[in-house]
């Protein structure tokens, strides 16, 4: 795959991705106007948060990461008729896995919710509101597993667009379930995790249409076996740990969130969602095209290829991510206020959420650095030199989180977050050089110097944004219009100043560093 094929695929995914994250800012909004950061919302954050995490790691993380290269190898090697063998008996034994999990899960909610909450346990009404409500939520974990799972295949064969679109599904159901069923429940957040477990039902369904289409429709069956499930079961196990450290390091802060104030788990939703939306536009769309070219790559050896889509990567994520992590800094306060101050969400809580903002915008980069640096050590199906790394990081993580919680509370654990981050995509990248998988012959100092000049032009925008208490005054439309004009004059000074310092934007994304 060329780069300019590479670059098509990739506008497709995150255009997509744009629609989804956008759609998914509209839910937080009417989220923010109707359970603000009280402590029902913090019980239906960390009931939602649960699943996603554990599809996050399983599904999206650890199945994803092994899966695609062995059924891209499988293929590439052995033909469409050995592939579909392959994708029947991991069907059979995944869905098995995924209804024993589930079942478990449902059972043991309040159990989990205390795991994963344990500061709600002075709070009995909290801790039995967070069980209850996760006992709606949890399939939605079984649920979106088959969805990835069927995205993995569709992305397999060169069909990104229904995988990407699929989360704009979860977004609509759960608008409609905060407009039209929350109101008529008591508490109201129990329509929304009514609303999760409908969505997730719908986004599966939205899968069968392309795999029909695409000749690759799995059908569970317990008699096939072929030798690719096992490597897959050999290939996961370290992998759980290896691209989703980030994961596990942000449900880490949420348990510790819940032993600091009322609201401490809500900030830390709303900063982390606005943090998701470059992170998921770029980084997951990005990492998303490269993964199945990298395995093809590796199992063609052709290392030009590879080092070239790698290259491509790098540079898309750091020459658009590090002007989204400035924008976040610069203009975190009216971002969120024009967001979510309605209704229940107050000021106070807008500057709270705005302090975790910054502390995880200085992270951003990190954390799409490790999205496209993690599929390489995949693609050649090393999951073991990304678990070290992980573990290292998510050590680092945890000793951080007790140094900074007590001082700085919920933004010391944003904070150590980001730090960890950066520890982690440090060590990928130094692993993949150590190993002659990925190297520089010498260090790209002009695109740095060019990107470092049109970041420090783009930072002027701060002496002119306001603060979030003269925001609070104005009407929503006037919210929307004066950060409109911050961000275009922003984008404007940043875009300016790299074609002035010598960046054309046709080579864009094809750099020789």
């Amino acid at each position: 795959m060329n780069a300019s094929r590479l670059m098509r695929s990739g506008l497709t995914v995150g255009g997509w991705t744009m629609v989804s994250r956008v759609l998914g800012l509209v839910r937080d909004v009417v989220f923010a106007q109707l359970i603000g950061a009280s402590a029902a919302a913090d019980a239906f954050f960390v009931a939602f948060k649960i699943p996603n995490f554990l599809r996050r790691l399983f599904a999206e993380g650890a199945f994803a990461q092994a899966f695609v290269p062995v059924l891209a190898a499988t293929r590439e090697q052995e033909g469409e008729a050995s592939m579909q063998r392959l994708l029947d008996a991991v069907a059979a034994r995944f869905g098995l896995i995924l209804v024993a999990v589930t079942a478990f899960g449902v059972v043991a909610a309040p159990w989990i919710a205390m795991a994963f909450a344990p500061g709600f346990a002075d709070q009995p009404a909290q801790l039995q509101l967070t069980g209850e409500l996760l006992r709606w939520t949890f399939p939605y974990l079984g649920l979106i597993s088959l969805v990835a799972f069927s995205g993995s295949i569709l992305n397999t064969v060169g069909r990104f667009s229904v995988p990407a679109a699929t989360p704009i599904f979860l977004n609509l159901v759960l608008i409609a379930a905060a407009i039209w069923l929350s109101p008529h429940m008591d508490p109201s957040v129990r329509g929304l995790a009514i609303g999760v477990l409908v969505a997730g039902v719908v986004q599966l369904l939205i899968q069968i249409p392309p795999l029909l289409a695409a000749g690759c429709l799995p059908v569970p069956r317990w008699s096939e076996r072929h030798p690719g499930v096992g490597k897959i079961l050999t290939l996961m196990v370290p992998a759980l740990f290896g691209v989703s450290v980030s994961q596990i390091n942000l449900l880490l802060d949420t348990v510790l969130a819940s032993l600091l104030v009322s609201g401490s788990v809500s900030w830390l939703y709303y900063s982390d969602r606005l943090v998701e939306l470059p992170l998921g536009v770029i980084a997951i769309a990005v990492s998303t095209v490269i993964l199945p070219v990298l395995s093809r790559a590796f199992a063609q050896s052709d290392a030009s290829t590879a080092r070239m889509t790698q290259t491509w990567a790098l540079w898309v994520v750091m020459l658009l991510g590090w002007p989204c992590a400035l924008a976040l800094i610069v203009f975190g306060e009216v971002i969120l206020s024009t967001l979510f101050q309605y209704g229940a969400m107050q000021v106070s809580d807008v500057k709270q959420a705005a302090a975790s903002l910054t502390a995880y915008a200085i992270g951003l980069p990190a954390f799409m650095a490790i999205k496209v640096l993690a599929p390489h050590y995949f693609s050649r199906q090393d999951t073991a030199t990304p678990v070290r790394i992980g573990l290292i990081a998510m050590g680092a993580n945890m000793i951080l989180n007790l140094m900074f919680v007590w001082s700085l509370g919920h933004v010391g654990l944003a904070l150590a977050t980001s730090v960890s981050a950066w520890l982690n995509a440090g060590l990928l990248l130094r692993g993949l050089s150590q190993r002659g998988w990925y190297t520089w012959q010498r260090l790209p100092w002009r695109p740095m110097a060019q990107l470092s000049v049109a970041l420090v032009v783009m930072m002027q925008c701060l002496w002119i944004t306001p603060t979030a208490d003269a925001f609070s005054g104005l009407t929503v439309w006037a919210r929307v219009g004066q950060l409109t004009a911050l961000l275009v004059f922003a984008g404007v000074l940043y875009l300016s100043a790299l074609w002035l310092s010598g960046v054309r934007y046709t080579r864009v994304f094809s750099p020789t560093p």
